[in-house]
């Protein structure tokens, strides 16, 4: 599992800073590449406008109190693959996206990995 996303530039949507740092140390460990981490919408918006490559993004559901769905959005129209994070499991997801992983909070690198190989696959 770990080769199927070794070299991978993750996008991190989160705003509780204690949780991306741990995300982020998570990645690493798996060999990504993080991008952001982004606490904010708006972050993430510019990331997305910016000329950095992306291959997949973890999103945190609820972003300061505003849905991630606008960022799920251009990342489905960019084509690049994402799973949500949430702590509400699927049930804290829009219906729209059933189809989306989730990251149950709290996750261990293990999980990461495994949701970023099926969002992948």
């Amino acid at each position: 599992m770990g080769e199927a996303i070794a070299g991978l530039r993750v996008l991190v949507v989160e705003d509780e800073s204690l949780v991306a740092l741990q995300l982020e140390d998570m990645l690493l460990e798996l060999g990504c590449s993080v991008v952001g981490p982004a606490m904010r919408l708006r972050a993430a918006e510019e990331l997305l406008n910016s000329a950095v490559d992306i291959d997949c993004a973890v999103l945190d559901v609820n972003v300061c109190g505003e849905m991630v769905y606008p960022i799920a959005e251009r990342l489905t129209g960019m084509g690049i693959p994402f799973i949500f994070a949430t702590g509400y499991g699927r049930d804290g997801v829009d219906k729209r996206w059933t189809e989306v992983p989730i990251l149950q909070k709290p996750y261990t690198s293990e999980d990461i990995g495994q949701s970023l190989a099926l969002c992948l696959s």
